[in-house]
This record gives C-alpha cells, structure tokens and sequence, in this order.
C-alpha cells in the first residue's frame, strides 16, 4: 500500500449573482485552501467573482477556475450534449473571464475543476475529458478531478499535473461513481468525520451501502471538497480541516 495521503480542502466558491448569494463564502474561506471560483455560466458574475477572487488573496487561498456547461437556470447540473472542442471554447471563454480578474489581483491560476453535470460527464468520457483539460494547457493550470477515471487520464495524457478529488459531502455507488444531485442533501457530521477519516487513514472510499472502494496507489495528495450549498457547510468545512491539519502534521506535511 503506498504510503499517507497529503491533503487539503476545496469548496466552490462565488456561486451567486448580482445581489444574490449562496453559500457563507467570507467565512468558508478561513476553512479552505484552494478555491473553486465560478466563471459565470452556472452562477457569478463580473462583481462577484472580482469579490471572491480579492477574498481569496486575503486569506491566502489558492484558486482554481470552476466552468460550467451554460446552464444558469439548473445550476450547471443538467447534463448536455456538447463535442469536446465546443467543450473546450467553452471552457477557455470562462477560464479567461477569471484569469482577468486574477492578474487584476495578483494572482496566479492554481487548478480547473469542471462543475456539476460535466464534471460526471468529463470522468466517463475520454474525449470529452480531452476537452475539459486543454484549456489547462492554455492556462498552465492543474486539473481536478477524480482519481482513476478519464479525469486522470486525459491529464496524464496532456503531461497536466493532475490534483485528485473526493468529496466529503456527496455519496458514492458501489462502482465508486460520484452521485452528483442537482441540490445537496443534509449530511451528519459524524458521517462525515467517518468518511474522511477512512479516506486519510486506509485510502479507502466510502459508498452508499458502506462498502470500501480502495484510492488508486499512485494517488499521493487528495483535496476534499466541501460544497458550500450543502446544509451546515460552514461546520462541515471546519470539521474536515481539522481533521485534514491533524493528518497532515501526524505526517510531517507542511
């Protein structure tokens, strides 16, 4: 078995528009270290992501580019027909609206992680997959995504380092398919801490009916991902950042 995991934790973040917001992001942002900034297609806007991007730089959080498929009216968790290089203009066009306001700030471009349906549909397909990472090439970003799926595939392809997801708030099949829902259910913090610690301590992934699936060994680093839409986002952050801090001290990981 190889040896600890290193990880960190990611929400996506600036997902409201105009006056509307969704999600504690000021106070998710003390919780985090990498932010996923929407690009506009699911949510956000030019005021919001220049708000969440300055909030970033404040707190020293790490951000990545979160695309979506166009669909404002279902949050971006629709899936769509689309051709890889539709995909791809697709996603540069978003990318590029952040990676203004980034440069206007000072900062660089971390990571892409796709958002809600083409997220899934990203993992299944390696020609869609293909598309969702060039921009990362454009951009000289990492991809996030899930490990052992056409995620990590389509990056290792394009010599693209690749940051391995998991996420602590959505469940799993038996077959390790993440179960992407258009809104986010409750979930307890105990389970939570249980999935996380399970994850930390033997590589293994919690499904639905309790099952372990095991982590691909070549994956050394994991982010968990807390949404900020789910109910009680803002405990279950703290609760696996404490648990991901202990974890990475136990291991001698700065």
């Amino acid at each position: 078995m190889a040896g600890a995991l290193k990880a960190t934790v990611n929400c996506d973040m600036g997902e409201g528009y105009s006056l509307y917001k969704l999600g504690d992001d000021a106070g998710l942002m003390r919780t985090i270290h990498l932010a996923n900034v929407a690009c506009g297609f699911h949510a956000s806007d030019f005021s919001i992501m220049d708000e969440t991007v300055a909030l970033a730089k404040a707190h020293g959080v790490r951000v990545g580019a979160h695309p979506s498929l166009p669909d404002r009216q279902g949050f971006g968790r629709r899936e769509m027909a689309m051709e890889p290089e539709e995909l791809t203009a697709c996603f540069i066009y978003q990318i590029g609206a952040l990676a203004g306001f980034l440069r206007y700030h000072g900062l660089p471009l971390n990571h892409v992680k796709p958002h809600g349906a083409i997220y899934g549909q990203t993992a299944r397909s390696m020609a869609l997959a293909r598309g969702a990472v060039k921009p990362c090439v454009v951009f000289d970003a990492a991809f996030m995504g899930l490990a052992g799926t056409m995620h990590q595939a389509a990056a290792a392809e394009a010599g693209v380092p690749f940051i391995a997801e998991w996420f602590a708030d959505l469940e799993y099949s038996d077959e390790g398919k993440l179960l992407i829902t258009k809104k986010h259910k409750p979930v307890e913090l105990e389970d939570i801490r249980k999935r996380v610690k399970t994850l930390l301590d033997t590589r293994q992934i919690t499904t639905e009916s309790g099952a372990l699936l095991p982590l691909p060994d070549d994956v050394e680093e994991v982010s968990i991902c807390c949404h900020s839409d789910t109910p009680d986002a803002g405990k279950i952050a703290e609760c696996v950042k404490k648990i991901v801090d202990d974890n990475n001290e136990r291991a001698r990981y700065s």
